[in-house]
């Protein structure tokens, strides 16, 4: 039998309040998202002050991450590569930095993604807020 892994509410609260804390001591103003492994939005904290479009794409960034279960860099990289014709892939609209895949044992149990700042900086928020979870 597999055993197969959730994030619940709880797990949500303590990678938002982890991302939020990074943010915050770097003064970004940024909206993180979080999804299940299916790429469904199950938690949102949008910071005062950052652009109101980082609420559409800091989900598109981690849907792409769950769904791939890699980085959304990857997908941003592969473009940037010249391999332009990735765009067209289905259902994947967020493939810039800032999407990190959530993995426990090997399984891709959901994401976090992060906008309004550079993407980088994106991105470790993002890992702040999963680091959180003790993985």
């Amino acid at each position: 039998m597999k055993a197969t892994f959730q994030l619940d509410a709880a797990d949500c609260k303590k990678m938002l309040a982890a991302a939020e804390a990074e943010a915050l001591k770097n003064k970004w103003a940024v909206v993180i998202a979080i999804v299940d492994a299916g790429g469904h939005l199950m938690a949102l904290q949008r910071l005062d002050g950052v652009a109101t479009i980082s609420s559409e794409i800091a989900p598109a960034k981690a849907r792409t991450a769950a769904m791939g279960c890699r980085e959304s860099k990857i997908y941003e990289d592969i473009i940037n590569g010249g391999r332009v014709s990735f765009l067209s892939a289905p259902t994947l609209q967020g493939m810039l930095e800032g999407g990190v895949p959530i993995i426990k044992d090997g399984q891709c149990i959901g994401a976090v993604g992060v906008s309004g700042v550079k993407s980088s900086e994106d991105a470790q928020i993002a890992k702040a807020g999963i680091a959180a979870l003790g993985l």
